[in-house]
């Protein structure tokens, strides 16, 4: 009993001590100053954030900052609605109802609203997310272009990293009580987890005796309080830490203390040494996504330069037919003059009138022409504003587009050298670097199967410090000695019961027949992926040597279209005099502009042709996006700005 009164004396000496040592204003003092501290770091954290570029968009493989608002981890966190309105650049370019487009101009209001391009970059974010994903040691979902290989996973079915029973014991007779063979696994993810967990019981049990209890029902009150802090490394290392904490009261007889304190705390390692050892086989998701990353912005940048390769093509077929609506005009201008004409004539006299209707059909048949020219060239204009616009809002549905770039003309230096040529494509093709992606995650997959072909060995040690103690009842007196928690905890922080356990778990799976078919498998995905490689380079081959044969086919056709036109016009001025002369009839000036008209618009359609081969080698290439100056990185602000 004085031995108790010590001890509790003892400690709250202690106690006073540590107040007389720490004087309050000083505790004061260290409390400001950190909350100091804590407003300094707060606002430098702040300012870093605004000066984040603004082209820059959101990146979703960070984890929302948990400082200073601690509650961010566990909130839906706001993301950029999408935006449906036309960037100002399109309403800044209409003027007098007209819309003045050069080449230059219409690609970047493409980038800036093209749906097909916005809607693409959100597989970029995608890829964002796995990222995060990996990071806590979960499998990536993948997005357009990247597949995540199924041999990353055990038994290639596709769970995530983590898992496992923690704890499992097997017990038998032993000298006393009785012996347990303990076996402790992994447990927990990347992503650190806390548990807590506290319950309030009272039971009620009728007792068949009375000679252990003393009283004929056992009532016990029971709270618990449990918290476990777990958590996986990517070296293959797992731990756990426990504190648990009992208290119980009872209105049984001949009991030790009453109420009842048993905290408890343990701590468990556990170590992967073959099956699953090392940060090359625990950071296999990591690394895919990373991967997963880099090949979405090559997927990205491959749609943009299809996108634009289609954008330009319209823009040249609205130049093309814009040409030939000029051309048709001029055809039914000239139609139009002959018919007046021969119709003069024939009012004299000198002219039969059949040469007359036959010259008011060729009028009619130029304004037909005309018309299908015209409608042509309405269907372009619709096309092209839905091209670079995310809506047709009224004043860009009624501007009349006019184009400011003429159709090229052939140069020498637009045909490269097919070996130059070639090495762009390999060089810029963004085809090349997903299938080399492809590849990489393909040996990751190798490198994780090859390790699962080995057994599986992890050692493992655990360490668990008990108390218990409460009120006891000094035998032959009623007088109470009072404890409680504070003294099971010193129990448990001087380890006065402690218990070890540490081992070893070996599991060798005889033939190993599953390990070795997914061993297998990957390394012919492997292969697979590298024979994919090497027919996208015969693919990139072949399209670079069309594009340089249809370049070459279309400068030489826009040459033979051009002598075509001179000769043409040559003949129609030739049948004028001759009709002027009256040693031709005006059916034969007819023909002659027919052939004339036939050679403009052919030679207008080989120059569209020859444009859009340029387009053609351009993105065979891979040279279009640094040939127009154009970053497809660089996101409109419009279309990050969180809402």
């Amino acid at each position: 009993m004085m031995a108790l009164l010590k001890n509790n004396r003892h400690k709250t000496i202690s106690r006073m001590e540590f107040r007389q040592a720490v004087p309050v204003h000083v505790l004061a003092r260290g409390v400001r100053n950190t909350c100091f501290l804590l407003l300094v770091l707060s606002l430098t954290y702040k300012s870093a954030a605004a000066q984040q570029p603004s082209g820059q968009g959101p990146d979703y493989s960070k984890n929302p900052e948990a400082f200073p608002r601690v509650l961010n981890p566990y909130r839906s966190q706001k993301i950029p609605k999408p935006e449906f309105n036309n960037t100002a650049a399109v309403s800044q370019m209409i003027h007098d109802g007209k819309l003045q487009l050069s080449v230059t101009q219409f690609l970047a209001a493409v980038m800036e609203n093209n749906l097909d391009i916005a809607s693409a970059r959100y597989n970029r974010f995608f890829s964002q997310t796995d990222v995060l994903r990996a990071k806590a040691g979960q499998a990536p979902r993948g997005s357009q272009g990247f597949s995540v290989p199924s041999g990353l996973f055990s038994g290639a079915i596709g769970a995530g990293l983590g898992g496992g029973t923690g704890v499992s014991t097997a017990s038998g007779p032993a000298i006393s009580g009785s012996g347990r063979a303990v076996t402790l696994n992994p447990r927990g993810g990347f992503d650190p987890t806390l548990a807590l967990n506290f319950s309030l019981d009272r039971s009620n049990s009728p007792l068949n005796t009375i000679r252990v209890s003393g009283v004929p029902n056992s009532i016990n009150t029971t709270s618990v309080l449990q918290t476990r802090y777990s958590q996986a490394f990517t070296s293959g290392t797992s731990v756990s830490i426990a504190f648990n904490t009992l208290r119980q009261s009872s209105n049984q007889k001949n009991l030790r203390f009453n109420p009842a304190f048993t905290p408890s705390l343990g701590f468990v390692v556990t170590q992967q040494v073959l099956n699953g050892f090392g940060f090359a086989t625990n950071r296999r998701l990591l690394q895919v996504a990373n991967n997963g990353r880099q090949i979405s912005r090559e997927v990205f940048r491959q749609q943009v330069i299809t996108t634009l390769a289609a954008a330009q093509n319209t823009y040249w077929n609205l130049v093309a037919f814009r040409e030939t609506v000029r051309a048709a005009e001029q055809a039914l201008g000239v139609a139009q003059q002959l018919y007046e004409n021969n119709k003069k004539q024939a009012e004299v006299g000198t002219l039969a009138p059949l040469d007359v209707v036959s010259a008011n059909s060729e009028v009619a048949s130029r304004q037909r022409n005309l018309i299908v020219a015209q409608t042509n060239l309405q269907q372009a204009e619709v096309q092209l504003k839905n091209v670079l616009s995310k809506e047709m809002d009224p004043a860009l549905a009624a501007a009349q587009v006019e184009t400011t770039d003429p159709l090229p003309q052939p140069q020498d230096s637009d045909v490269p050298k097919l070996d130059e040529a070639l090495a762009a494509a390999q060089q810029n093709r963004p085809e090349l670097p997903q299938a080399e992606g492809n590849i990489l995650n393909q040996g990751i997959a190798v490198k994780f199967s090859q390790d699962s072909l080995k057994p599986s060995l992890h050692v493992f040690g655990q360490y668990l410090s008990n108390s218990l103690y409460g009120d006891s009842i000094i035998p032959g007196s009623t007088v109470v000695v009072p404890g409680g928690w504070a003294d099971a905890l010193s129990q448990v922080i001087h380890s006065s019961f402690p218990d070890y356990a540490f081992g070893f778990s070996l599991t060798l799976t005889i033939k190993n027949r599953s390990a070795q078919a997914d061993n297998f498998r990957v390394r012919l995905e492997e292969r697979q992926a590298e024979t994919g490689l090497q027919r996208t380079r015969n693919q990139i081959g072949l399209e670079v040597r069309k594009a340089v044969i249809g370049l070459m086919q279309a400068k030489a056709q826009v040459e033979a279209a051009r002598k075509a036109v001179e000769y043409s016009q040559q003949t129609y001025d030739a049948a004028q005099k001759k009709l002027s002369a009256g040693v031709a009839t005006p059916y034969d000036v007819i023909l002659v502009q027919r052939d004339l008209l036939t050679a403009q618009l052919a030679e207008v359609q080989a120059r569209a042709n020859y444009a859009k081969a340029r387009v053609e080698m351009d993105r065979s290439t891979g040279v279009m996006l640094d040939k127009n100056h154009i970053d497809p990185e660089e996101v409109p602000r419009a279309q990050f700005t969180t809402q």
